[in-house]
């Protein structure tokens, strides 16, 4: 689907692999075109689904396919689905005697807050982690040198177990690296491939737990991200590509292919990242600052939060219980609330709607693979909400089955409920729905957000289909449904910037602060951040850095994020920065107890050139006529919903509820009492009333 005719200008694709769909925006810069491409996705094989959307970009002038585009930039999600499937490489630890349990002990938490059960299996298990004699102290004192010999030997003991990687992790090495860089050393000039990794490279950070749990799920990833991207570049190149190939960070930023091979874990949930960059540029075009996004798919609903125009970020995440990644991150928080989510009656006669999924494989019940249980997807369908006859986008179905949606609800919810099939299928999506407000009041409410600030932005191939209960669920008062929903994350690929972040423990107080080491630490990480700018080999419009200290009060375990400037990097500059960070957190200052610095944290960013959002703005002039009229069930009744198809509607143009809006990627279901209007850059903007 394009907005303008294709030229011979070099492209730059965003390509966002998700579990049911690969999806791609091409972008013609030169020509002030646009246009999606959408495949199914080949779980287990992401390579085959992104290599075919490459091989649909088309003909662009004396080239075709690959070698028509410039850049291409990937959002991928094959290392978090690794670790949550654990299908990662097996991995050994070295690490200093007495310290090799560290990854299983945890912060001595637990998968279920209350009772006695659960449990937990670290992804290395206890016999590939090997001690060896080192120590360094909380101080960086070298109290025992590292023994090499006995490091080569662990080595030697890993590989014979089959290890493809490892991990070298010595406590406090974050005060000083010496011993650990050594035992690397000796590692890497033994060990057969580069899968080896320093836990001080990838998190140079106080907090033994966090740091080896990074590093290890590091060298975990390495043989499986870096053989995927290998394999993709590979495959590109035998189709003519020769620009660059960036991958997609967790804190929204891009990298090059070979820092994604080298840190892989800094991929994780770069996919849902991706989509939330997007959202914010959309939102700061369409004149909103403040804005939730919330991606839903077929299997999860991920939802973020955009304030101020920025988006949200964390220092760390867990991607399942005891898989901590302690690196910069957009906030997401993410539930079992997607197309293919299941619902079921349990023992108490409550209806559950997921966290199971029946994913794109078989797929819901009315997709006619051969899954019989209900899923969110077929109550969508069964209420008329979106249409059986129309194909699914990408060509992975030519219809749906509603009947088999009825069939599955009749026996599995309608039943046991004593409920109509029609009202058991709107209570799926009532659960559902308070689901995912609940979502988004986590990352509002509890936050310090009020929600009725916020526009509310779905997007996604599912969320524009509850778009309105989400703003009546949460209170906002705007909706914001993006040209292309369907690939937001793609477009996003397209927009993000390049980012390096990196950190130092300090663990100094304020009152004794070498000012003059602190101003040359943050030198030495802008010259190497930069370093990695440089060697990706893309054009930036300009470059800037973020300065932050994580800070406390004596006493205090849990810091407060401080940004600073080069200007303020002198005792009395920190010190009036951390009391306005610390009352805008909590509401006042704690006066006369010491402060300390924890860690120095620095990002460099190379802001990348901006297309202009116009090229994704309507080209048609006049209101086009309906497709038809469509029967919804909606709140216990039948409704008449006019259906149109949404890429056709003109700038200005306005739709009241109850309606339908189709295009490839999605379907917008307008409820009545709502309303839509087309704005200048065409996202439709939602309101309730008249």
């Amino acid at each position: 689907m394009s907005t303008a005719a294709t030229t011979g200008a070099p492209l730059i694709v965003g390509v966002d692999v998700g579990g049911t769909f690969t999806d791609l925006f091409v972008l013609d810069e030169a020509g002030g075109a646009a246009r999606i491409v959408k495949v199914p996705s080949t779980r287990g094989e992401e390579a085959r689904g992104f290599m075919n959307g490459i091989e649909r970009v088309g003909d662009t002038g004396d080239k075709t396919g690959a070698g028509a585009i410039a850049t291409i930039v990937h959002g991928t999600t094959v290392g978090t689905n690794a670790l949550l499937e654990r299908k990662v490489a097996r991995t050994g630890i070295i690490t200093t005697t007495g310290f090799r349990d560290v990854l299983e002990m945890r912060r001595r938490d637990r998968p279920a807050t209350w009772g006695l059960r659960g449990d937990f299996t670290p992804i290395v298990p206890r016999d590939l982690r090997i001690e060896v004699d080192e120590r360094v102290l909380a101080d960086g004192t070298v109290h025992t040198d590292v023994d090499l010999a006995q490091v080569e030997a662990a080595a030697r003991t890993l590989l014979e177990a089959g290890c493809e990687a490892v991990c070298v992790f010595f406590i406090n090495a974050y005060a000083n690296p010496v011993n650990e860089q050594r035992a690397v050393a000796a590692v890497r000039a033994l060990w057969p491939n580069g899968n080896v990794t320093a836990a001080t490279e990838v998190l140079p950070e106080i907090r033994e737990f966090e740091r080896c749990s990074t590093a290890t799920l590091n060298a975990a990833l390495q043989p499986v991200v870096g053989g995927y991207l290998t394999r993709l570049e590979r495959d590109l190149k035998a189709q003519g590509f020769g620009g660059e190939l960036l991958v997609v960070q967790s804190n929204g930023g891009i990298m090059s292919r070979q820092t994604a091979s080298d840190v892989p874990v800094r991929t994780a949930l770069s996919g849902p990242a991706a989509g939330v960059i997007a959202c914010a540029a959309i939102a700061r075009a369409a004149g909103f600052a403040n804005v939730v996004t919330g991606d839903m798919g077929g299997t999860s609903f991920d939802v973020s939060l955009v304030a101020g125009g920025e988006a949200s970020l964390s220092a760390q995440t867990s991607i399942e219980f005891g898989m901590v990644v302690r690196s910069p991150m957009i906030q997401i928080e993410t539930i079992g609330a997607g197309g293919g989510s299941i619902a079921s009656v349990d023992a108490g006669g409550l209806l559950q709607v997921g966290p199971a999924s029946a994913g794109s494989i078989p797929g819901p019940a009315c997709y006619g693979r051969g899954n019989l249980r209900p899923t969110v997807t077929d109550a969508n369908v069964l209420l008329g909400r979106i249409a059986a006859d129309r194909p699914l986008g990408g060509g992975l179905l030519d219809k749906l089955d509603a009947g088999l949606a009825a069939q599955a609800i009749g026996e599995h919810v309608a039943a046991p409920l004593g409920l109509e099939v029609h009202a058991a299928a709107e209570a799926i999506l009532t659960v559902a729905n308070a689901k995912m407000a609940g979502a988004i009041r986590v990352v509002s409410i509890e936050r310090g957000h009020d929600p009725r600030q916020f526009a509310y932005m779905p997007f996604g191939g599912g969320g524009a289909l509850h778009v309105c209960a989400m703003m009546r669920e949460v209170g906002t008062t705007t909706g914001i449904v993006p040209r292309y929903p369907g690939v937001t994350s793609a477009l996003g690929c397209v927009m993000a910037d390049m980012r390096h972040d990196s950190v130092q423990t300090l663990n100094q107080p304020l009152a004794a602060l070498d000012v003059d080491d602190l101003v040359a630490r943050v030198e030495a990480l802008a010259q190497a951040c930069q370093t990695r700018l440089d060697s990706a080999g893309v054009r930036f419009e300009s470059v800037r850095e973020v300065i932050e200290l994580d800070m406390l009060y004596v006493g205090q375990s849990h810091t407060v994020r401080v940004p600073v400037s080069r200007d303020a990097l002198h005792r009395d500059g920190i010190a009036q920065a951390f009391e306005a960070a610390y009352r805008e957190a909590f509401g006042r200052a704690l006066d006369g107890i010491p402060v300390r610095i924890m860690n120095l944290r620095y990002a460099r960013i190379g802001v990348r050139p901006k297309f202009d959002l116009s090229v994704l703005a309507p080209r048609a002039s006049e209101m086009p006529a309906p497709l038809g009229t469509q029967r919804v069930y909606h709140a216990g009744q039948w409704w008449d919903a006019v259906r149109y198809a949404r890429l056709d509607l003109p700038v200005g143009a306005t739709v009241a509820g109850p309606a339908i809006l189709e295009q490839s990627d999605t379907t917008i279901w307008l409820e009545p009492e709502f309303s839509g209007r087309v704005d200048a850059l065409g996202n439709l903007l939602i309101t309730r009333g008249a």
